[in-house]
């Protein structure tokens, strides 16, 4: 098989050829035919997250085909299409896990991050943390809905029912939320780095009702906002951004450092919130929603030796939408 490799942080990933693995109990074993790049593969590669395993195979958006079965899986037929997400396995037994709160789990694995990931023709995956997907989906369109998507969708039901709805930082996540927020008949407000024109372009024809950049005002109060760009500087102004009572929500797993605010734009009962992974009941309702919210992935693709390149294009912001590595 061929992987990807991150061999020490900030460094390039080195293309390697190595043995097919063999699944364990529990496990199966994936033909990888897609998976999405997402920025925590950036926060891995660049050292934004501490103690990857090393040397790792980044990637946790995974589509592909089971290949093989490990010793106890039932669920799972050779050739079933599956998806792969973040959250690779919990260990059930924490206080987190017993009170329907797995993705605070005490003892996690992460897809990528602390077991091999899909930036690779084959993965391994446990059985009970894989989704199985249709069959008639197109493998590159589906990747990005394994975390943009469900780490959207946990945000979105965190941001509560209000209409209108900020999204910061107009990327993978959310052109994914955005469609789902309208088709819910709420209103989006779309916020992009100062002066990218493209990106305020793009989100004005997904439906968004205003697009602007991160340090303008929008032409009303927010219900609720969401931060999916890595930058701290957002909190103070979505605070700002949010009408009494409203919600920020931060939907990144890394930030830069929130600078000091007044406490006068969190009074007013504002609320600031964290997304913390996923649960399984997080993919199995995210899945469920897509195809009838309709949504339309505007996705990159590149072979998997140009995932170097994939990675240098989403830290410069030089595509619309998700990137996707294609086997």
């Amino acid at each position: 098989m061929r992987a990807m490799i991150l061999c020490r942080r900030k460094t390039r990933l080195v293309l390697r050829e190595l043995p097919v693995p063999e699944p364990a109990a529990g496990q199966i074993l994936i033909a990888v035919e897609a998976c999405g790049v997402c920025r925590t593969d950036l926060h891995v590669v660049d050292g934004e997250l501490p103690n990857p395993k090393l040397p790792i195979v980044p990637g946790h958006e995974i589509v592909g085909r089971v290949a093989a079965l490990g010793p106890g899986v039932r669920d799972f037929a050779h050739g079933t299409r599956v998806g792969v997400p973040w959250l690779g396995e919990a260990c059930g037994v924490c206080q987190y896990c017993r009170s329907d709160r797995e993705n605070l789990c005490d003892a996690p694995v992460f897809t990528g991050y602390t077991r091999d990931g899909g930036y690779a023709t084959h993965t391994l995956a446990n059985a009970r943390f894989s989704f199985a997907l249709p069959e008639d989906l197109d493998a590159g369109e589906t990747a990005p809905l394994l975390c943009a998507g469900l780490i959207g969708w946990r945000s979105y039901r965190m941001a509560g029912h209000g209409e209108a709805l900020g999204l910061y930082g107009f990327g993978a996540a959310a052109h994914i939320l955005a469609q789902v927020a309208i088709w819910h008949g709420r209103r989006v407000f779309a916020f992009t780095r100062a002066g990218d024109t493209a990106s305020q372009h793009f989100a004005r024809s997904l439906g968004a009702v205003w697009a602007g950049g991160s340090d303008e005002t929008p032409p009303e109060k927010l219900d609720a906002a969401i931060i999916f760009a890595p930058i701290g500087a957002l909190v103070p102004a979505a605070l700002a951004a949010v009408k009494k009572g409203g919600r920020v929500v931060c939907g990144g797993i890394h930030m830069s450092d929130i600078p000091n605010f007044p406490y006068r734009l969190l009074w007013e009962e504002r609320q600031l919130l964290s997304v913390a992974n996923l649960t399984r009941r997080d993919a199995y309702e995210f899945l469920a929603t897509a195809p009838r919210a309709g949504i339309k992935m505007q996705v990159t693709r590149y072979p998997l030796d140009q995932a170097n390149a994939a990675l240098d294009d989403l830290r410069q912001g030089r595509f619309e939408g998700a990137a996707v590595l294609v086997a």
